[in-house]
Order: structure tokens, then C-alpha cells, then sequence
């Protein structure tokens, strides 16, 4: 198995399935986003996902990584000064990382919930209905600013939010659109 670079995207052949997964566990939700945000500039196929109990260690996000990929992922990660706790090879079902993404039929309206935020839109028009969840002293700035406008108008939450709730958010708002928008 190998990687190479054709164009900007980067490939792997590693599958999806779990057997040739790892996950990337990390003291602080910060230091995820920061991974997060290195790992896919540099177009590796990467996901946040929820850790499993087994390797739980007070952040609650793991980063999902092709396995083969571990030591240039590190190597990626470190040469920005970043450092994860550990690097665990997903072998096993109860080493699955868990999805943090959870999403509602309510009829007219579709909700989706990362973390402990949500959002909801109404399925015809893609205008957002609803923003909860969470604690941070942002969350009704965010939603004050993205209630009553389309998926497609509305601001990105990472882009006016600065807490962990605005990234749970961002997270629930760009699944929400890959499930909404054309």
C-alpha cells in the first residue's frame, strides 16, 4: 500500500471500513481542531469522529486516519507542534470511533446534531429554522445570525463562533448542507 499526490487531492488505498483505520487521541478538543485543520490542508483523509469508551481521555473527539498513513500523519502533525496522546489502530468493535453526527426526520424539517449542537432546516426552502445546544456564550450570537437564512447564505459557524459549541456546529452545518444542497 502507498500514497501519492495526484494534483491537490491526496490518495490513499486505504478503505473505510475500519480494518485499516486508526484513531489520533488528543488531551484537548483544541488540539482536534487544530489537527483537524493541518491534517486537511495537507489533504489527507481524515474525520472527527466521537472516541470509543476504551481510550476515552477527557477530550471527546478522536481524528479517524488511514492506518499505513500513521507515521507521516505524525511527522505532519508534529512539524506543526502538534502531538497526540497516542495513534490506536481501530482492530477491534469496541475500538470503533463513533459517529457524532445524529440526524432527526422530523417531516417538513431535517435536524442534525454534532456534539451537543443542532441545527434545523426546512427541508423545501433550506432555510434554517432552528439553532441549539451547547453552553458557550456564543451559541445565540450564532444563531442569530444564521437563523431565517438559506444553507446557502447563512455564515459558516467556524467563521463567527470561537468556541467548542461553534465548532460543533460548523460541523452540524456542513453535514447538514452535504444532506440538503445539490
Amino acid at each position: 500500500m502507498f500514497s501519492f499526490f495526484k494534483g491537490k487531492k491526496r490518495k490513499t488505498s486505504t478503505s473505510h471500513d475500519g480494518r485499516d483505520r486508526g484513531i489520533l487521541v488528543f488531551e484537548h478538543t483544541s488540539e482536534v481542531i487544530r489537527a483537524e485543520k493541518v491534517l486537511k490542508r495537507a489533504a489527507w483523509p481524515i474525520r472527527v469522529m466521537g472516541p470509543p469508551p476504551e481510550v476515552r481521555s477527557g477530550c471527546d473527539l478522536v481524528i479517524e486516519f488511514p492506518l499505513i498513513e500513521k507515521l507521516n500523519i505524525v511527522r505532519t502533525l508534529r512539524l506543526e507542534g502538534i502531538s497526540p496522546l497516542d495513534a490506536v489502530p481501530v482492530s477491534s468493535p469496541l475500538l470503533q470511533p463513533v459517529d457524532i453526527f445524529q440526524v432527526k426526520d422530523l417531516g417538513k424539517y431535517l435536524m442534525v446534531r454534532a456534539a451537543n449542537m443542532k441545527i434545523t432546516v426546512d427541508r423545501e426552502t433550506s432555510i434554517i429554522v432552528n439553532v441549539s445546544g451547547g453552553g458557550c456564550p456564543d451559541v445565540p450570537y450564532l444563531a442569530a445570525r444564521m437563523v431565517g437564512k438559506s444553507l446557502a447564505e447563512a455564515p459558516a459557524p467556524n467563521e463567527i463562533g470561537h468556541t467548542l459549541c461553534g465548532y460543533a456546529l460548523h460541523l452540524a452545518y456542513e453535514e447538514m448542507k452535504r444532506r440538503c444542497l445539490p
